[in-house]
Formats: structure tokens, sequence, C-alpha cells
């Protein structure tokens, strides 16, 4: 190896770029190995406005599912604003090898757990089709090659992953009860929901914002199935959180109370 390419190693290792959100007392910490994870700090507060006034809203020490965490933005926004124990789920492995960057980072190991695994409505392995190759990216698919409309959608690379349900989590005693749930898994939220109906039901669980596609008649029949469940909206605010334009039109958080 050629003195030029051990010195440009080195100085890559000395390189950790890690971006700070101050809120309030708050320090959160959060590589930031390029732009579009740089951008997801830059827009903490604005990306997801909803999402921040639930995770804000949720009681100190309360128990968070995070299924499709991503690099860890709001994982570790819950976990040191609100004091949250969080189990968080990334089935992509450049995401969740910087998940648990910052979870080190924030000094959150034991009260943010991570798990390289996607959540939908059954057990096993399989591929997830990658969108992009880009740190901090989102849109893959577990299971079937499709976009976030489900709409075939061919890639040009896959990931080996496996799946699992809420529900087996929660039985077989790898997570508590949670008492609040964020489910953010671009087109396949209604698998996940799908996949926890029996842990839906118990009343330890609080509340539930979930990422829906309106103009996808699975992710409407979600509406119908968390009311049956014991569960309320509020048409204001999944009005408020739809997107107005552009190709994630229709799209936005429904939160869900009991």
């Amino acid at each position: 190896m050629s003195t030029d390419i051990q010195d440009l190693v080195d100085a890559h290792e000395k390189v950790v770029p890690v971006a700070e959100a101050r809120l309030g007392p708050h320090v959160l910490r959060y590589h930031v190995p390029n732009r579009t994870c740089l951008t997801r700090v830059q827009t903490l507060l604005s990306k997801e406005p909803d999402t921040i006034t639930w995770l804000s809203s949720i009681p100190e020490g309360s128990v968070l599912l995070d299924v499709g965490a991503n690099v860890g933005t709001y994982s570790i926004f819950a976990s040191v604003v609100r004091g949250a124990r969080v189990f968080a789920f990334e089935p992509e492995a450049q995401n969740f090898a910087v998940l648990c960057r910052n979870i080190i980072a924030n000094n959150l190991s034991g009260r943010v757990d991570a798990w390289c695994a996607a959540v939908s409505d059954k057990t096993g392995f399989d591929r997830i089709y990658l969108s992009d190759l880009t740190i901090g990216g989102s849109c893959h698919s577990f299971g079937e090659q499709v976009d976030f409309r489900l709409r075939p959608s061919p890639s040009r690379f896959s990931q080996g992953s496996y799946a699992t349900t809420i529900d087996a989590l929660v039985q077989e005693g790898t997570i508590e009860v949670p008492g609040y749930i964020k489910i953010d898994v671009d087109g396949f939220d209604h698998k996940v929901i799908h996949g926890g109906l029996t842990t839906l039901r118990n009343p330890r669980v609080q509340s539930v914002i979930v990422e829906l596609n309106t103009n996808l008649a699975e992710h409407r029949d979600v509406v119908g199935l968390m009311s049956s469940l014991g569960f309320t909206s509020d048409p204001e605010q999944v009005v408020r959180a739809q997107r107005k334009g552009g190709p994630f039109k229709g799209i936005g958080e429904h939160v869900f109370r009991r």
C-alpha cells in the first residue's frame, strides 16, 4: 500500500463529523457522514413537526417503539428530551451503523436498543430492496421491489435482512409492551399494524403515530382498523400533516390516541 493511501486513510479516520442540535437544556449529537444525514439534523424540528409535537408530549420515561428508525433522528430525540426507553428497528445496514454510532455519541447505550431488522406482518428472511445507496436514505422496501406508492420499482441492489412483527417481539419478551409506537416504513406501514394487532389491543399502548399514504386503500383502511382497536384521531391534525404537493402529496403522519 502506498504512503499516499495510508495518509488518506489516517486522515479519514480522524475526521468524525458530528452535528449538535441544542434544544433548551438538551444537546443532541448526530454523526453526519454525508449531506443527507446533516440535512436530517438541520430539519429536525421542521421536517415532520407533528412527529416532534407527538414525541414532546409523551410522558417522561415512556417506552417507545421506533419502527423505521433510519439513523435514529427521532429515537435520539425521544431518549434525550423525554428520557424515553427506546426500542429502534432499522433494517438498512448503513443507516443502522449510523444509528448505533448516534446511540453511543449520546451515551444512550442501555436506554436505546437497536436491531438491524425489519418489522412487518410476518417473520422470516428476505431481501430489502434499496432505492439508492445513500447513508440516511429512505424509501427502501422489504420483500418486494416496489416504491413508497407500492408500485413496481426495480432496485439496483438488495441486502439480505430479517423481518419480525410487533406481536412476536412482545410475546417473545424481546421488547416491553410499548406505551408509544412510531411507524414510518415508506409504504409498508399497514403491514406493521397488521403484525401488531394483539399488542395494539393492550390498553398499555397509549398512542401510535404512523405515516400513511391517503392515496392507498391499504393505508386508508388503517384508520378504521385503529378505530376498532379503541384509538381515535384528529382529522384536523391529519390534514395539517399531509404533504400538499410533490411526489409525497397525500402522505402524512396520523396520530392515534386512546
